[in-house]
């Protein structure tokens, strides 16, 4: 799988909006879209295709399933920057709410291929962040870098919120950490 899309559909389905794939951007299209040809389904390298396909079905289903990303999708309360001035390590970090203030998502952004190491990420809530997604998972064709599933905070203010997360951020991925009162679910 393209490292570059995998960054170009974990930005999109992290931001607000409605979301569209153009065509063959689901199942790795190799050549540019022609309208006068057939996808090249095949004689794509099969592993990859199917990565990518995979990476576009669970960032599917965990869109549908998670009310922060679409319930107030138009509204100023369902999203809020952490840090978007990250220019030296391009990294871009931003919350997405729903209905309820409380049920929210983090959206972390590396958009270089250096992964990174203790990432201080602040947060709005103290407890258990669960990764619910990551793009540099082994069955996305990643590297397998990540956060063992969580990372618990701290109460060590950073990006002018009251806790802290310290995190691996993988190369060229994102992570959709989700704050949840009790670490199991």
């Amino acid at each position: 799988m393209r490292r570059s899309e995998v960054a170009a559909l974990e930005s999109q389905f992290g931001f607000p909006g409605k979301k569209l794939l153009f065509m063959g951007g689901d199942v790795g299209q190799w050549n540019e879209w022609n309208h006068d040809t057939s996808l090249d389904l095949l004689p794509a390298p099969v592993p990859v295709s199917f990565r990518l396909l995979r990476w576009v079905r669970d960032l599917n289903t965990f869109h549908l399933g998670e009310a922060s990303l679409y319930e107030v999708d138009f509204e100023p309360s369902g999203f809020e920057w952490i840090d978007c001035n990250d220019v030296e390590r391009s990294f871009v970090t931003f919350i997405r709410r729903a209905k309820n203030p409380a049920d929210m998502t983090l959206v972390v952004l590396n958009f270089t291929p250096i992964p990174r190491e203790n990432y201080r990420l602040g947060t709005p809530l103290g407890g258990y962040w669960r990764e619910c997604l990551n793009s540099d998972a082994p069955l996305y064709g990643g590297s397998g870098q990540g956060n063992m599933g969580g990372v618990e905070t701290v109460p060590l203010p950073a990006h002018s919120r009251p806790y802290s997360l310290s995190l691996l951020l993988p190369p060229l991925g994102a992570l959709f950490p989700r704050h949840s009162w009790n670490p199991k679910s």
